[in-house]
Order: structure tokens, then sequence, then C-alpha cells
């Protein structure tokens, strides 16, 4: 009897040329392993606030629009409450009727913004070590991304490389602040030095600033939006996802001059429709209800930050590292070998079952490091960092 016939379709190059992340990849790997305890993925250990969960089951049983599609834009209600936060926080001014947009998750509205700007061929200034996902969606679009190495010794922006990377081809450049993965917080004077750059230059900057009510050391970063005179040439996207603990309902939003919007827009619609009704009512209960959980969250993150900072200072044989400002995140630079890091974190993970994520991930400045996220219990942490400790004994690297 004859082979059947197995069809295989041609896949396009747009996707033969993006991949899985690897802060994906490490915990799928991991469930093969088994036992394995993490340092990996970016996922706070916070449950959903309870005002929040009260709010959602609430609306589902008593508003009768919670299970049908919201607006495109959003929830009318939300967008404004939006806009009274950027006004409140950022002293943003932006129209909730034509200048924000609800999203699901800042990964939509990232993408949505990506695909709006960018071309086949087309160039993106990415500060390097990146998000990996920030990599993956200029690919995505058939854009180039631009890598321009942070600076090693804190992770800062340099300015000088930036410009000298933009061409008549640049369409954006996408600033992280405070930075996935670095942790790193950018400096005023540098994002209003960005913003010049972009004036001059001619392109537009996508801040992402998921992270940006997680700073430890010092006041919330500069957005490049709350500048009047740079307002045109930036669009900002946030999310609720670790400021209030909803990870897993994706939404997000983004702000921008209205006609940009109206372009951004178009793709969002032809994607998403909208966001999920039930998570916009998470994310008014959020941005209306009390800010303790926020407080709570984030001494504990603060806490854990010194933990791993401590863990790591006990291996300065076989790590160093840049001790970070913002965010849940640690660039650990390792010492013990000059192997690939992808190559290193699989072993951590077969041999400790310990989850991290390779560096060279996050763009070409961050291979030699592992990604080592702090979000997770102070219990979990050490465990993570006392099996870490026996694998590097057990191999004689410290």
């Amino acid at each position: 009897m004859p082979d059947k016939h197995i069809y295989r379709p041609v896949i396009s190059q747009r996707v033969n040329r993006i991949s899985i992340s690897a802060t994906k990849e490490m915990p799928l790997l991991a469930a093969k392993v088994g036992g394995c305890v993490s340092l990996g993925q970016g996922i706070p250990s916070f449950p959903t606030p309870p005002h929040i969960v009260e709010a959602v089951c609430s609306a589902i049983t008593d508003q009768t629009d919670s299970g049908k599609y919201s607006l495109q834009t959003g929830m009318p209600r939300l967008r404004q409450a939006i806009s009274r936060h950027l006004k409140n926080e950022k002293g943003i001014e932006a129209d909730p009727q034509q200048e924000i947009l609800i999203t699901v998750g800042a990964m939509e509205a990232l993408l949505a913004a990506v695909l709006t700007l960018v071309d086949r061929g087309d160039e993106v200034i990415v500060p390097s070590p990146a998000y990996a996902s920030h990599i993956e969606q200029v690919y995505l679009a058939e854009g180039k991304p631009v890598f321009v190495p942070l600076r090693k010794d804190d992770w800062g922006l340099d300015i000088d490389k930036i410009n000298k990377a933009v061409t008549p081809r640049t369409r954006a450049l996408i600033l992280c602040n405070p930075g996935n993965p670095t942790g790193a917080v950018f400096s005023d004077e540098d994002v209003r030095s960005i913003c010049q750059l972009a004036v001059e230059r001619g392109f537009t900057i996508i801040s992402d600033e998921t992270y940006d009510y997680l700073v430890y050391d010092g006041g919330m970063p500069l957005s490049p939006a709350s500048l009047p005179e740079y307002r045109d040439y930036v669009i900002s996207i946030s999310s609720f996802s670790k400021k209030y603990a909803l990870t897993g309902w994706r939404v997000g939003w983004a702000t921008a001059n209205a006609p940009l919007m109206h372009q951004i827009m178009k793709v969002h619609d032809c994607t998403a429709i909208c966001a999920p009704t039930p998570s916009q009512y998470a994310a008014l209960a959020g941005l209306n209800g009390p800010d303790d959980s926020v407080e709570y969250m984030r001494k504990a993150l603060a806490a854990r930050r010194d933990l791993c900072c401590r863990r790591l200072d006990n291996l300065n044989a076989a790590f160093d590292y840049v001790r970070p400002r913002g965010a849940f995140y640690i660039m650990a630079r390792y010492l013990f070998t000059d192997a690939p890091s992808r190559e290193v974190a699989i072993d951590i993970l077969n041999e400790a079952h310990v989850i991290t994520v390779p560096g060279e991930s996050f763009g070409p400045g961050g291979d030699g490091h592992l990604r080592l996220s702090y979000g997770s219990s102070e219990d979990e942490i050490n465990e993570s960092f006392d099996r870490i400790e026996t694998w590097l004994k057990k191999r004689r690297y410290v």
C-alpha cells in the first residue's frame, strides 16, 4: 500500500526568521526534566489582589457587557482612568478618545507599533541586551534590528553609538526603561538625548514602560511622552501585568498622537478586535483601587533583589553582575567557562534543575550572561542558588 501523502505547507519567510523566545523555551524544557525551580520567566509570584478579583466577579455577575466585545479602542471608563493616571503619574497629556488604545497585553501594543512603522528592510535600533520579543517582533515585520551595545559598567545607553547607528532606513528605536533583561534605569538626560536625536534624524521612539513603577533606587523614569516638544515622536506602551499581578489576564495599553494612533488601530482591529472585556474590568479595578498591594509587591521584590545580590556576591568567583535599579532581573556574567550561554543554561537546567535564561537570546550584548529573575518567592530563590552552588562545586568551577 503506498505511503499516505503528507502535506507540508510552505512556511512564510517572516515566520521562518523568528524563534520562540528562550524565556518560553526554558520552562518547556524544564517540564521534561521535572523537579525544577526557577530563576527564569518573569512571572511575579504574587496572586491577583483580592479587590481586583472581587470587582471582576461582580462585573461578570452584574454587568451585561462583561462577556461582550468592548469598543475596539477599549472601555471608555478604562481609557479615561488611564488618561488620569498618565497625567498624575507622569505629566502625560493623552486624549482618552483618540490617543489611548487598550491592547491584549503590552506585547500586542508593541507588535502593533512595530508593524505600523516598519516595512521590509527598514531598521529599528535596539539597545542590547534587549527584551527578546522586541527583537523577534522586528523580524516578524521583516525589518532589521540594529543592535547598539549598552555600557557594560552600568547597562546605560551609549548615545554616541546610537547616533552613529542611525541611517536613512531607521524607522524606530525601542526604549525599555526600566530595562528587561538588565534591570537598568536610564537617566533623564539620556532619555532627553534620545528624544532630540529622534527629532534630528526623523525616527519614532517606541517606549516600553512596563516596569516604570518598579524602581528601587530613585523615582519613576522620565517618559519621552511627557515632553510636549517630542510627543509626536513617541509611542508609549505599558502593561497591567506586573504592577497588578495580572500576567494571565493579558491587558495593556498604548498612547500616541491621534494620527499615529489611528494607524496603530488598524493593526489592532485586524489582529485582536479588542482586549478581553473581563480583563479590562480587572485593569480598571487596579487603577481605581488601593495601592497597598502594589507597594507590598514593590517592597517584597526589593528584598528579593537584595537576596539575589547577596547570593551572587557569595559566588563572586563564578559570577559578576551590575546591581539592578528597576524591574526584577539581573544579568549575571558567568566567569567559569567560555561556553555559549544557551549551553550553560541547559547544563544548569539538566544537572542542577534550575531554570535560567541564556543571555544570547537578548541580542549580541547578552552572550556570556544568564538572566536571573527574582520574581519567585525567597524560598525558591534560595533553593535555586543552593542548587547552582552545589552544581558549581561538583563541576569544580569554584
